[in-house]
């Protein structure tokens, strides 16, 4: 536990309002929330452990309830660090997953049963190929297509982009074009159905080159030599 934990432990912020003040920061309840996650405890167990450590470390400090935790998780501002931006252009990596969304609880599911169907989200991320950082992120429903969000992933993103990278999901003209409009490589497989279109911009034009060693493949399968040909880098 570093210095500057101990030190902001409790709150010493004042809102002027009625009421009980906050007792503990923010930091001492992202510190609960970590040990949390990293050791996967319950909240209780969470409350437990970190007296354990207080009490070990012989600190005059005490662990927040877990009810508290359980509470203040769901309004706790994180503010997260950022790293040192490279000057050269990144080579961005996107992709969705999927997330299941549960409406009810785990202890009726488990009694009981599910009596409403799961539905999903969707999770889209854009992260950075060589420092393996989420540089952007967007969550939809599941009824939103990949290719829609990739303009608004691109406005998250801060510095240059030398390359886009996705699968044929984003094989579309919209994505081409959002992305030779920030100065990136579209790098996006064709599907086995893709076909020409007639060249009227940049996008369409290379899309075509793309879609081109396709149609001379017999298999419908795109070799490394004839992306290379065609002029696409991926």
């Amino acid at each position: 536990m570093s210095k500057k934990t101990i030190e902001s432990w409790y709150s010493q912020r004042r809102t002027g309002r009625k009421g009980r003040p906050t007792e503990y920061s923010d930091l001492a309840i992202q510190c609960c929330l970590t040990l949390k996650m990293i050791y996967r405890l319950p909240l209780r167990a969470t409350q437990g452990f970190v007296a354990s450590i207080l009490e070990l470390l012989k600190l005059p400090l005490t662990a927040p309830d877990y009810s508290l935790i359980c509470l203040r998780q769901k309004t706790l501002s994180l503010k997260i660090p950022s790293r040192k931006k490279s000057s050269e252009g990144m080579h961005l990596v996107i992709d969705s997953t999927g997330l299941k969304l549960y409406g009810e609880g785990e202890w009726k599911v488990r009694k009981h049963g599910a009596d409403k169907h799961r539905t999903w989200l969707k999770l889209h991320l854009a992260i950075n190929e060589s420092s393996h950082d989420i540089e952007a992120c967007v969550l939809t429903g599941d009824n939103v297509h990949d290719a829609e969000t990739l303009p608004g992933m691109i406005n998250q993103v801060e510095g240059d982009i030398d390359q886009i990278t996705g699968d044929g999901a984003y094989d579309t003209h919209e994505c081409y074009q959002c992305t030779i409009h920030t100065g990136a490589d579209p790098c996006f497989p064709p599907r086995k159905n893709a076909s020409h279109h007639k060249p009227t911009d940049q996008a369409w034009i290379l899309r075509n080159q793309t879609v081109s060693p396709l149609h001379r493949t017999k298999n419908g399968r795109i070799g490394c030599n004839l992306l290379i040909e065609s002029g696409v880098t991926c």
